[in-house]
């Protein structure tokens, strides 16, 4: 009869627009992945039927497939929306201890300094040093230091780069002699709580390519400092033989705690044009209150400080997998693997198959609403035509019982 065929029909066509209605209502879901109904006819046949005769009795939903294209990428400008531009999932560490995926950037900071998402979940990341560097691919929640001030750097060095005028006459030839102060430069260095300490550098040509380099610290007059002398060559280059001894610093706030320091003169230049510094730089600074993040196309999550220095906190990890089809969806714009889908794959964000991260963006939902309408028009008109052979069925069977 053409009734379990009509019902089988009625069945699938229904739950057709369970998916399709399931695809409309999330058209504004932010890394939503859109799904497709999928069927197979359905036959019963006898073994030891002459002919092998096989009758049709109908239709079954054999899957429900999912739709992992990209979507477009709009700008939030939020820093800590993300989006992924090309393959990969977040990895998150769900409040319950299960491992998600998503492609749902919309990330939040926690009073810890935690980096989560809207449902509690934590971004996992690789651990990295200050500079950026990645530590391993064991990932672990990402993690910024929020609570309190970064710790002070002492100054382990100071790095000048200038040029001396090869034209400046000896300052001891002329009357009255050249001014110390002629050829100068200062900065700042920090002790081990962060205290600024004045650092002044002066130079005076004594012969041919030959300079006193005379040093103050501590607010000192660099006058009274004893000088050392630094070489250069014909073409205009440091003398790689000039001795350039270490800087001895005093705390300000115990002058007896002292510390050294090294000077760096490599890229130190005489040629004949003006005395002019290109670059004067120390590796010290004061503690820093946390302002906010930066996260950049490789993943890096930098922290941004309010003594202008900036500290990696780790590295966002993206995942992949070998059959996305098999991921599992658990709902909130997660998924979780399977044996289907295989082992997680880990990996850089913008190397490999990986995808390269927007921040201040999110990724839209991939559903086109207008190929989702005409959906719904054909799965509604599939469903009236199944209700129909269950009618003209009906109307069979009420002939056949009238009959006298």
């Amino acid at each position: 009869m053409a009734f379990q065929q009509g019902l089988s029909g009625l069945n699938s066509a229904s739950r057709n627009l369970d998916v399709i209605g399931h695809n409309i209502a999330n058209a504004n879901t932010v890394g939503m992945k859109s799904s497709r109904g999928e069927f197979g006819e359905l036959y019963a046949s006898s073994v030891n039927a002459a002919g092998g005769v096989n009758s049709g009795i109908g239709v079954a939903l054999t899957t429900v497939s999912q739709h992992f294209t990209q979507g477009n990428i709009t700008v939030t400008g939020n820093d800590l929306d993300v989006a992924i531009n090309g393959s990969g999932f977040f990895e998150l560490n769900m409040p319950n201890g299960t491992v998600a995926y998503s492609r749902a950037g919309m990330f939040k900071l926690d009073s810890s300094g935690s980096i989560i998402t809207n449902g509690g979940a934590n971004l996992m990341g690789y651990p990295t040093a200050p500079d950026g560097t990645r530590l391993s691919f064991d990932s672990q929640p990402l993690r910024l230091p929020t609570g309190g001030p970064i710790p002070a750097r002492q100054t382990t060095s100071i790095l000048a780069e200038f040029n001396l005028d090869a034209r400046a006459p000896v300052a001891s030839t002329q009357t009255p002699p050249t001014p110390l102060s002629t050829y100068g430069t200062s900065l700042v260095a920090y002790d081990s709580q962060g205290l600024e300490i004045p650092v002044s550098l002066s130079f005076e040509k004594i012969g041919n390519n030959q300079w006193n380099v005379y040093t103050g610290v501590n607010g000192a007059d660099p006058a009274l400092s004893t000088p050392f002398v630094v070489n250069f060559l014909p073409d205009g280059s440091l003398d790689p033989a000039s001795v350039i001894p270490q800087l001895t610093l005093a705390s300000p706030n115990d002058p007896a705690q002292t510390f050294n320091v090294d000077l760096e003169f490599g890229a130190a230049t005489q040629f004949g044009t003006n005395f002019a510094v290109s670059d004067l730089d120390q590796d010290g600074y004061r503690p820093g209150q946390f302002l906010g993040l930066k996260i950049g196309e490789d993943g890096l999550v930098s922290g941004q400080y309010s003594n202008g220095e900036t500290r990696a906190a780790g590295q966002i990890a993206l995942v992949n997998f070998r059959n996305t089809q098999g991921l599992q969806p658990m709902g909130g714009g997660n998924w979780t693997a399977t044996f289907t889908s295989g082992d997680p794959l880990h990996g850089e964000p913008g190397t490999g198959n990986f995808g390269a991260l927007r921040s201040g963006a999110l990724e839209d939902s991939n559903v086109d609403i207008t190929a989702e309408l005409v959906n719904m028009m054909t799965a509604q008109r599939t469903y009236q035509a199944n209700a129909q052979t269950i009618k003209t069925q009906d109307q069979v069977l009420t002939t056949l019982l009238n009959m006298r």
